[in-house]
């Protein structure tokens, strides 16, 4: 055993060993130690790591200052040598170059041209005396390597052989995974990255017999998460990771540990609820409809989503070779607006359109340059009929629209104004409809949306709100381009400028997901649902369903929700009730088997659809604008579950009978 050092606060007694340079952590009775199979280290861009222990210096110090005590770490190396060229970074995460987008890169280039140059890094460890909370922050010195990613802190032994023994993870709505899940949780959306749908908020947390604690990661633009547990277990590591920013660690990176006794995942998220409060982040729905009215209109209001035109093109991943007549569909305005008059005669009172295709090009197609409205489907005419016809049904209206993926065949694309990488390189796909396609710096994009949406309202749009796509489901992006630099921080601050545009045309702003990094602006989404749920049904699910977010933001969001019933019996109608969220009425996928848009529900009659959604747009108008006190399994079966909301209502479920009960306080 190497020697130690130690320091403690109130409730938090911490330990380092200055050998493994690990920490072993005491705090509210209970002892969690980081895995002595973890070493802390540099990603590179070959594959290999760069340990923290292979520092020419380490030196520790005691630290104190006005507001905390704890440990300060100096690693210093004169000459930069890379020592390990193994893959593995102990049991939980290989060092795999595809996080972050990065080219894999030979050891010569990357380390070679490094040599015989100096490095340094400090690590401070301390309490946090008025919070009772334990800070791990990373801080620059001087030179830099050309990492993929920083593995520090390291995760906690965690191998309890026990479903009581869980982890939490924000990824979409939220997962909790037993120990002895059976299934392995496997690779994350957008590798666990922060302000993606791999993690709708930036922390995750473990709760072992009533003993547990959240990390909250304070710096959440260049970071994310892994996690590993096996089908089985019986042991679960979760950790966090950091990323360069433009290829440079050049700034403070900081997670927040709290810790707490006598919990479950439930106090764990009302921790990061007090830390959104503090922050600024949580913003509530009373807020947003003191800025904008409308927001009251939306509340209780049926989703339906519909679309105009479709164009696949041949290199498009989606192209129907078979069926080749399939690829091009155009559906003319003046049907929708059938189909509204017909909602609103058979008594449906509030109503959303999201209108997807209504550009000349078709859905995804040639974004940004997709006006003028869909000229074979009717034109400015055809589509200024529709929104008059929504207006007087006193339904509300919103477009689909798209400003990250930039399609060469836009009538301005311009190469120069993509995402670029440092090597001056730019990422080229052919997936979605439109064909090939690069991304657009984000710099661009409030412009584009201005230019465009101005151009809508001139000819009598009538928009109540709008859905700017994928901004708050994909990952942020960093350019290197010398004329639009910008850093993953600085996208999402572009991405917000789209949305505070929308503001202040007095329309309400969406996107595809709920990320917590647009609480702020953000009304409402396209959706916020379960993992499994963007599965095919029958799939493997990696965890328990436990709605996290709900639980810290509910009275901050409109979330709409799936009611399809699925062949083995599922009725999705009760997660919309549990989660008092909007009903999907109707919903046509933009592409099948994609985004849970499964060819599996049975036809029923129209009557029978507006009811289920009256009966769940009924319990969202009483509890929109509460709080989400708590969620519960009843008697630890996962199938029937509970939630209580702040002005007292339950709402109690059992997914195998499809019963429910809604209890007013």
């Amino acid at each position: 055993m190497g020697e130690m050092m130690r320091f403690g606060c109130g409730k938090i007694n911490v330990e380092l060993n200055c050998e493994t340079l690990l920490y072993t952590v005491a705090a509210s009775g209970h002892v969690w130690r980081q895995d002595e199979a973890f070493c802390p280290c540099f990603c590179l861009k070959d594959g290999s790591r760069f340990l923290f222990q292979s520092a020419d210096v380490i030196r520790h110090e005691s630290y104190k200052s006005g507001v905390g005590e704890g440990i300060l770490s100096h690693y210093e190396w004169e000459n930069v040598t890379c020592q390990d060229t193994g893959n593995e970074t102990g049991r939980h995460q290989d060092c795999s170059p595809d996080i972050g987008g990065e080219a894999a890169a030979t050891t010569e280039e990357t380390i070679e041209s490094y040599k015989n140059r100096k490095f340094s890094f400090e690590t401070l460890v301390w309490i946090e005396t008025a919070a009772q909370a334990l800070h791990f922050e990373l801080i620059p010195g001087q030179g830099d390597l050309p990492f993929l990613k920083i593995l520090w802190p390291g995760y906690f032994s965690f191998a309890k052989e026990t479903a009581d023994a869980y982890t939490v993870m924000p990824v979409l709505q939220g997962l909790l995974i037993p120990n002895t899940w059976e299934n392995e949780v496997g690779k994350l959306p957008f590798d666990g990255q922060f302000c993606s749908s791999g993690a709708y908020m930036s922390w995750f947390g473990q709760v072992e017999e009533g003993h547990g604690y959240i990390a909250i990661c304070e710096t959440p633009w260049d970071a994310g998460y892994y996690i590993d547990h096996k089908a089985g277990g019986p042991y679960t590591h979760v950790g966090a990771y950091f990323l360069p920013s433009l290829g440079a660690f050049s700034y403070r990176r900081s997670l927040r540990y709290v810790f707490l006794e006598n919990c479950d995942y439930n106090d764990l998220c009302k921790v990061y609820r007090s830390y959104a409060i503090e922050t600024g982040l949580l913003t509530t729905l009373k807020e947003k409809a003191a800025r904008n009215p409308l927001v009251d209109d939306l509340i209780g209001a049926a989703v339906v989503h519909k679309g105009i035109k479709k164009h696949v093109s041949p290199d498009s991943k989606f192209y129907d070779k078979e069926h080749p007549e399939k690829n091009d569909v155009v559906v003319p305005f003046h049907a929708r607006t059938t189909e509204i008059l017909r909602y609103h005669k058979k008594g449906v009172k509030k109503l959303y359109l999201h209108l997807d295709g209504w550009g000349a090009p078709g859905y995804d197609n040639q974004h940004p340059d997709y006006l003028p409205a869909c000229p074979e489907a009717g034109g400015w005419e055809g589509f200024k009929e529709l929104s008059d016809t929504l207006q007087d049904c006193g339904y509300l209206f919103g477009l689909h629209d798209q400003y990250r993926d930039y399609y060469m065949d836009a009538a301005t694309y311009d190469r120069e104004f993509a995402l670029h990488a440092a090597d001056g390189s730019v990422f080229e796909m052919a997936v979605w409809a439109g064909g090939r396609q690069n991304y657009l710096c984000a710099t661009q994009a409030p412009y584009y949306v201005k230019r465009n949406f101005e151009e809508v309202l001139k000819h009598g749009i009538r928009l109540q709100a709008s859905y700017l796509d994928v901004f708050t489901c994909n990952e942020p992006d960093e350019c290197a381009h010398l004329r639009h630099k910008m850093r993953r921080k600085e996208c999402l601050e572009y991405r917000s400028a789209c949305f505070s545009y929308l503001w202040s045309k007095g329309i309400l702003p969406s996107s595809e997901e709920c990320s917590d990094w647009a609480m702020r602006n953000l009304v409402f989404c396209h959706y916020g649902p379960y993992d499994f749920m963007l599965q095919k049904p029958g799939a493997p699910r990696r965890g328990i369903p436990v709605p996290l977010f709900n639980l810290v933001y509910h009275d901050c969001m409109i979330l709409p929700w799936f009611m399809d019933r699925q062949e083995d019996g599922e009725d999705y109608m009760l997660y919309a009730l549990l989660n008092g969220g909007a009903p999907y009425l109707d919903r046509d996928g933009a592409y099948p088997d994609t985004d849970g848009a499964f060819d599996s529900e049975a036809e029923r009659k129209l009557e029978e659809e507006i009811a289920r959604c009256a009966v769940v747009s009924s319990l969202q108008e009483r509890v929109a604008k509460c709080e989400m006190v708590r969620h519960e399994f009843l008697d630890g079966d996962y199938d029937r579950q509970r939630t209580v909301f702040a002005d007292g209502t339950t709402v109690t479920v059992d997914l195998k009978t499809g019963e429910y009960e809604i209890k007013e306080a």
